[in-house]
């Protein structure tokens, strides 16, 4: 088994599980295609990745969802299809102009009425939500600098209530989050965002390893208790 396998596998699952769907098909090339024109990082998430969370979102009945990292707006365009008429959606990203190419690539998709892109540091951001006193948010994707994913769960659970789901990417790093060798500032991030998982007793948290065409990684996927 190598990527290349892992890549012809999550085609295969796209080509017969995603289908043609002019809408979403369009607006995903767009988003795409405007995020590679900019010069943006092509590390969003696939598209049966993308499906997967907008199916959880669906199952949770999101109205509201928060992400923590927008790039060029790809997961946002997934996750804002899951929400009802009347629902809405809060995108954070650090960068003023992935944050344009994300507002961009929303407004192209026809989500720009329920999908909101705030620039700045994130955690300025989740401060200045809490401070609002926002109503509490159903579903959260966090998908930024994992050496912050402590602080970020901190202020997320702030803005959530008892049923609230959290899903983590990228938490697996090829293993390295598992191996004692490695020290890097993103993976003892993600330790410490596990130990702080594990030890609420306010959380039930699984993880997953997942292989495809992003490598090899996972997600972290939490429950909010009362």
């Amino acid at each position: 088994m190598n990527e290349q396998t892992w890549q012809a596998v999550d085609d295969w699952f796209c080509d017969r599980l995603i289908g043609p769907d002019d809408a979403l098909d369009g607006a995903l090339d767009g988003a795409l295609a405007a995020s590679a024109k900019a010069g943006l990082r092509a590390i969003n998430v696939a598209p049966n990745q993308g499906k997967f969370l907008h199916l959880l979102a669906r199952i949770q009945g999101a109205r509201r969802i928060l992400e923590i990292g927008a790039l060029g707006g790809y997961s946002a365009i997934w996750l804002g299809r899951a929400l009802p008429d009347d629902g809405a959606m809060v995108s954070l990203e650090f960068s003023p102009e992935n944050a344009a190419v994300a507002r961009a690539n929303i407004a192209r998709a026809g989500l720009d009425a329920k999908v909101t892109v705030m620039t700045g540091l994130a955690l300025e951001s989740l401060d200045a939500l809490i401070a609002q006193d926002v109503p509490p948010f159903d579903f959260v994707f966090i998908d930024a600098d994992k050496s912050n994913n402590p602080n970020y769960l901190e202020r997320v659970l702030k803005l959530s209530r008892p049923g609230t789901v959290i899903v983590a990417d990228n938490v697996v790093r090829e293993g390295r989050v598992a191996d004692p060798a490695h020290h890097e500032d993103e993976v003892v991030g993600l330790r410490r965002y596990f130990d702080m998982l594990g030890h609420d007793k306010r959380l039930e948290t699984t993880a997953v390893q997942t292989v495809g065409s992003k490598g090899w990684d996972g997600f972290a996927i939490t429950v909010v208790g009362g």
